[in-house]
């Protein structure tokens, strides 16, 4: 697995390929539809399909969570590096519109979002960092928007023995 996580950093190609064959994704109909860590964003879309709508014939609703929740980890791992320690901590949904056409969301940081938490964890401690975003239709409808907390902390170093 580690070695899987070093390759999404380092080749975003692979990264897309990887996550888009990912048996959870793949079975959903999700997948990456850009991916651009060097510029902190990656678009994520998800058509309505045979196999993914709810009982109502809309978005199911863990799918549509399912198809946001690992990409700020992802980000966050590319631009810090193995020096630094990135957890999902909590996150919630908030389901607004009924979803019945493909859904996409924009997942976005920025190059100052990064500076600031080097210099928050420059002393170890960690911080929890919360980011908001929407997840929308081909209209641009707002079918959801999620909540994530993350936590983040700069490793320590090794003791000498």
């Amino acid at each position: 697995m580690k070695r899987i996580f070093q390759q999404i950093r380092a080749i975003p190609l692979v990264s897309k390929l990887l996550i888009n064959h990912y048996a959870p994704y793949w079975g959903a109909g999700i997948a990456i539809d850009k991916i651009d860590l060097d510029n902190y964003a990656i678009r994520v879309k998800m058509p309505l399909t045979r196999s993914n709508p709810n009982i109502v014939g809309t978005h199911f609703g863990g799918s549509l969570y399912s198809m946001v929740d690992p990409f700020y980890m992802l980000i966050l791992m590319h631009h810090l590096g193995n020096k630094y320690i990135v957890w999902d901590k909590s996150a919630s949904i908030s389901f607004l519109s009924p979803g019945r056409s493909t859904v996409y969301a924009d997942i976005r940081l920025s190059a100052e979002e990064i500076s600031e938490i080097k210099q928050l964890t420059e002393n170890y401690a960690p911080v929890y960092r919360t980011y908001t975003l929407n997840i929308v239709d081909d209209m641009g409808t707002r079918i959801a928007e999620v909540e994530k907390v993350l936590y983040i902390r700069r490793k320590k170093p090794k003791a000498s023995p």
